[in-house]
């Protein structure tokens, strides 16, 4: 699997621009996945129902399954949040994997930066952004910059970046 990531401040669109991306690269033949990285406490579950009861009553994993989708919580319990590495292993093989956050690991990435945040531009400290989208012009990258607005360029830098061609066999990443 090949990983790929979006890394900015919050508000400066990563998100959005990841749930545009998603189509277009799908559109390509890509079969895609995503890690979300947050700061906040996760839950997808909500008290009274049965599985937040198995979690609360000591599980180290509750797996919620039905016709349409399944999905494992796991309780860290105590110990460190996993890395990248080991959370990719635990995901089903696909063309490529999108990660937004994890500003500081080291894989590639492309920063979406908007100056009117106010936040620095993490291109000039990491050496892992291969590439910026912005809504302004940013002068001075080292690295492509991107309209933030245009999916279909975001879609081929990342193809072209990773080696992909516009047509995609399953699996022959």
């Amino acid at each position: 699997m090949k990983v790929f990531g979006f890394a900015g401040w919050s508000g400066s669109g990563k998100t959005t621009l990841v749930i545009k991306v998603i189509p277009a690269l799908i559109q390509r033949g890509l079969s895609v996945s995503t890690i979300k990285h947050t700061h906040h406490n996760v839950d997808i579950d909500r008290p009274g129902k049965d599985s937040y009861e198995h979690r609360v009553a000591g599980a180290y994993e509750v797996l919620i399954t039905g016709a349409n989708r399944w999905a494992l919580l796991h309780e860290n319990r105590g110990e460190p949040e996993p890395d990248i590495d080991t959370m990719l292993g635990h995901m089903s093989a696909v063309d490529l994997v999108l990660i937004e956050g994890f500003k500081s690991y080291p894989h590639p990435k492309l920063e979406v930066y908007r100056p009117s945040i106010g936040k620095p531009l993490l291109a000039n400290q990491d050496a892992n952004v291969v590439a910026v989208a912005s809504d302004e012009a940013v002068p001075g990258l080292s690295v492509p910059l991107l309209r933030l607005g245009d999916i279909d360029g975001v879609a081929d830098f990342i193809t072209g970046y990773l080696g992909f061609g516009r047509a995609v066999v399953h699996g022959a990443a």
